[in-house]
C-alpha cells in the first residue's frame, strides 16, 4: 500500500496544523498507523499511534497533551492535529502503517512498522 501525507506547512509558535494520511488504495482502515517525525541531521522519532479499531492511542511524552492522533474510516484518513507548536516541533513527518497482529494493538517503534509515507515538512517559526 502506498501511504499519502498531506498538511503540512509553516506556522508560527504557538499556533496549530494538522498532517493527514490516507492509502493509495482506500485500506487504512484494515491497518495500525503511527506518526513520526524526523528533524535535520536527527533520527527518525516516535510522536503517536493509534490502533487500528481506533480505541487507542499512544503519544510520545514531548508531545502529550498538544497533539491528537485520530482516524476517520469513512474517509480513508488519518490525522495528526499538533496544537501549542514548537519551533523544536520542526521536522518532516511520516506516516506509517502495519497489519497488527490484533486490532486493539498500538505499535511506537519504526521497526513495527511495514509502510512509509514520503513525508510533509512542518516548519514551526519561532
Amino acid at each position: 500500500v502506498q501511504l499519502v501525507e498531506s498538511g503540512g506547512g509553516l506556522v508560527q509558535a504557538g499556533g496549530s496544523l494538522s498532517v493527514s494520511c490516507a492509502a493509495s488504495d482506500g485500506t487504512l482502515s484494515t491497518y495500525a498507523v503511527g506518526w513520526f517525525h524526523q528533524a535535520p541531521e536527527k533520527e527518525r522519532e516516535f510522536v503517536a499511534a493509534i490502533s487500528r479499531v481506533g480505541d487507542g492511542t499512544y503519544y510520545a511524552d514531548s508531545v502529550k497533551g498538544r497533539f491528537t492522533i485520530s482516524r476517520d474510516d469513512d474517509v480513508n484518513t488519518v490525522t495528526l492535529r499538533m496544537n501549542s507548536l514548537y519551533p523544536e516541533d520542526t521536522a518532516v513527518y511520516y506516516c506509517a502503517a502495519r497489519r497488527p497482529g490484533y486490532g486493539r494493538y498500538i505499535y511506537s517503534r519504526i521497526k513495527d512498522y511495514t509502510y512509509w509515507g514520503q513525508g510533509t515538512q512542518v516548519t514551526v517559526s519561532s
